[in-house]
């Protein structure tokens, strides 16, 4: 993974969406091309799983966002597995014992 993402990352597995998304901000700002549309879909999953878990939205407006930018994405990118963080995401948006995480393409 790119490491200027982990810190993110890390935040994200533990179910600290919000802080997950603070912490990707400084380099969505900073990026360009395929880099910035991969931040921009995850900000996006970790602001649709803090509205659902935080404030009982059902957040699907940030999810369907974010698939905008993963559709143009490949399956993994940046050293993220992003198909499966899409279907761990949206599993989780319907049930709140999941904590999805980033992992690695062809990871456990």
């Amino acid at each position: 993974m790119n490491p200027h993402w982990q810190a993110g990352a890390d935040l994200f597995a533990q179910g600290q969406w919000w802080h997950a998304h603070e912490a990707w901000e400084d380099e969505w700002r900073a990026a360009t091309g395929a880099d910035r549309a991969c931040l921009s879909a995850l900000i996006l999953l970790a602001a649709a799983l803090h509205k659902r878990w935080h404030h009982g939205s059902t957040a699907h407006r940030n999810y369907h966002k974010a698939e905008r930018y993963l559709n143009d994405l490949p399956a993994a990118y940046g050293g993220v597995d992003l198909a499966r963080l899409r279907a761990d995401v949206w599993a989780a948006l319907h049930d709140p014992a999941l904590r999805p995480r980033l992992h690695a393409p062809g990871g456990p």
